[in-house]
């Protein structure tokens, strides 16, 4: 019996989910169709109990639907509780939707996979919306030295980190409030996809720093370029996207699939 799986998004006909998850069903010998099916933005909640009329066992989600998400899941997972969003939804046994977020869990393992220590770190973190938030978590899982969120609305970074306090030292502020240097700074703001750059300053970096960027493209984006002149490690967001989606196929069929050559497969594909 093959289970049926999909992606809720809006729009969602970009999504490599589909593929990334085909190639995790091949090379596991997993039986499941998956497809990306766009949810009308007022009824995200219709378009999950069709699909399981249907006979969907599980979706991921992607925006706008990650807050919806999480508010028809009957049980969630502690780190949803956290983030106030999810990313992956399982049909149980009984019936009830049970749901969980793996971004922060994609973006630590590709953070490992390429060789970045995080304990005793001090990390920065740019922006404080949604895709911030689901990230926290893992992050301080990892016992940096310190993490500050700096934000266009300083008051939002604040707020944000005051609810991750009891996890470790975590602090939020405007970009001004920015004095480095950091051993890795993560960029998840929106800024990559209008070719933008945050107010930040040259000396952002340690020797040897890791930049990130949460988004990814055939080429850097503007804060990996930017932080590769300054001498900063450049990576980009398709290694998390890779590993998000194959910790939600754990979920789902209870085997970790192998990501690297999935991932060099969608690298050569951009």
């Amino acid at each position: 019996m093959t289970d049926r799986y999909c992606v809720f998004g809006h729009p969602v006909g970009h999504s490599k989910s589909p593929a990334i998850h085909a190639a995790f069903a091949k090379q596991t010998g997993e039986a499941i169709d998956y497809a990306a099916i766009e949810a009308p933005l007022d009824d995200f909640a219709g378009a999950w109990r069709a699909f399981v009329a249907e006979g969907g066992a599980g979706a991921n989600v992607t925006v706008p639907f990650k807050e919806d998400a999480f508010r028809l899941c009957d049980t969630l997972s502690p780190r949803a509780q956290r983030a106030g969003a999810v990313n992956t939804l399982v049909l149980g046994a009984n019936g009830q939707t049970y749901g969980d977020t793996t971004d922060g869990v994609g973006l630590v393992r590709d953070l490992e996979h390429h060789g970045v220590e995080l304990a005793g770190m001090r990390i920065l973190v740019l922006g404080a919306g949604g895709a911030v938030r689901g990230i926290l978590e893992p992050l301080l899982k990892a016992e940096p030295a310190s993490v500050l969120i700096a934000n266009r609305t300083a008051e939002k970074a604040e707020r944000l980190a005051a609810d991750f306090t009891d996890l470790g030292g975590i602090r939020g502020g405007g970009f001004e409030a920015v004095t480095g240097p950091f051993d890795i700074v993560i960029n998840g703001t929106s800024a990559s996809l209008a070719g933008d750059l945050p107010p930040l300053p040259d000396d952002l970096f340690v020797p040897g720093a890791t930049a990130y960027d949460m988004m990814y493209g055939a080429e850097l984006t503007v804060f990996l370029a930017w932080a590769a002149e300054r001498g900063a490690r450049p990576i980009d967001g398709l290694g998390m996207l890779v590993e998000q989606a194959a910790e939600s196929f754990f979920q789902w069929r209870h085997k970790h699939p192998d990501t690297a050559p999935v991932l060099a497969a969608l690298r050569q594909s951009l």
